[in-house]
């Protein structure tokens, strides 16, 4: 699996994420697209897992008015946001932690790309609680992770199809069968129903599917 501290693994992962989630940049795109439904010419954006800054780099060029909050428990991450961000870096706050060190907002969106299933359930649920009290009324969040079946056998056939799109993008054959097997053993991958269920427990509504891809699932709610 990924490591957030490994400086090689670091230098190379917007490749490597590129290569092994379905449609990543498009998803980066439709999120802009989702998160400008409430979000004004100047509003304000809470990034949370924003290590890399591949988002955060969309969302600065395509709207240059918002202000951006960046989250992320690696330094080494949030380090390489810094670099992707390039000349774009002054125009976001970059935070090192979790949720509960987010500014208060309010904001009038936010999203978590590839970051909440590496989160347990209880504090998934605390994670979203978090992200909620600091959105305005109505205001979008965009969510995007693994989420699957927690039968085992319906579990391992997605996680090796995952395998299999990363070894056709060019991923080495025993590093990508070997990724999945960690991720199901590791990660605390929830099911569709279960996910849907904990936003709605933070307080979420209208929640809606935009984005499904081998074992990956993307919605779009209000606050």
């Amino acid at each position: 699996m990924f490591s957030f501290s490994d400086p090689k693994a670091i230098s190379g992962y917007a490749e490597n994420a590129t290569r092994r989630v379905p449609g990543l940049n498009d998803i980066y795109r439709m999120s802009a697209i989702l998160l400008a439904e409430s979000t004004p010419s100047d509003g304000r954006v809470l990034v949370l897992g924003a290590g890399g800054g591949m988002e955060l780099n969309l969302f600065a060029q395509s709207f240059p008015g918002w202000r951006l909050d960046g989250i992320d428990p690696s330094i080494e991450m949030l380090s390489l946001a810094k670099t992707t961000l390039g000349a774009l870096a002054s125009r976001v706050q970059l935070h090192n932690g979790y949720i509960e060190i987010a500014p208060d907002g309010p904001f009038d969106s936010a999203c978590c790309l590839l970051t909440l299933h590496f989160i347990p359930e209880a504090e998934r649920l605390k994670t979203l609680l978090g992200v909620h009290r600091r959105l305005k009324p109505g205001g979008t969040f965009i969510v995007m992770h693994y989420s699957i079946s927690q039968n085992q056998t319906d579990r391992d056939l997605w996680l090796s199809r995952c395998a299999e799109f990363a070894i056709s993008s060019g991923v080495d054959t025993d590093q990508a069968r070997t990724a999945a097997s960690a991720i199901s053993k590791q990660l605390p991958i929830l099911s569709p129903e279960h996910d849907e269920e904990l936003m709605r427990k933070a307080g979420f509504s209208d929640i809606q599917v935009f984005f499904q891809a081998l074992a990956f699932r993307g919605w779009v709610v209000r606050a």
